[in-house]
């Protein structure tokens, strides 16, 4: 059985964001064009597809801790902040991003909340992700 540790991220995120992009549960909010991605960011996201990427990646690293809360994940896609002279400060995400991403996921049936815990993959968005990192093993071969 071919699981998401099998494939390299890369390809699989890829894969992942092109089906997301394709499915009606998933639209980037109306302030998507003009968001940063955190305080630690200078500009928006270069790529206009970034909104199907980060949910892809979400989804992907809950696949991968079991559960995990928002703030966790706003750790995960945070940085440093230039801070002129002084040195660079560590700054979480964006928190507003991350959970309309998770409940897009949520809707999609592909993540569920537990309480005390914070989100967990479903057994469809896991059979999801396993499908699509047998489809790129295939492809490989």
């Amino acid at each position: 059985m071919t699981t998401v540790f099998d494939v390299e991220a890369d390809p699989l995120i890829k894969k992942v964001a092109e089906r997301i992009a394709d499915d009606s549960h998933f639209s980037p909010p109306g302030w998507a064009k003009w968001v940063k991605t955190g305080v630690h960011k200078e500009r928006r996201p270069e790529n206009p597809n970034w909104w199907s990427v980060r949910v892809a990646v979400i989804l992907r690293k809950i696949y991968i801790h079991n559960s995990i809360g928002t703030e966790r994940l706003r750790s995960m896609f945070g940085g440093g902040r230039d801070r002129g002279v002084k040195p660079y400060k560590a700054r979480k995400g964006s928190g507003s991003i991350i959970r309309k991403a998770l409940q897009q996921l949520e809707s999609a049936g592909l993540v569920t909340t537990i309480k005390g815990k914070g989100r967990q993959i479903t057994p469809k968005g896991h059979s999801f992700l396993d499908n699509t990192a047998h489809e790129i093993l295939q492809k490989k071969k």
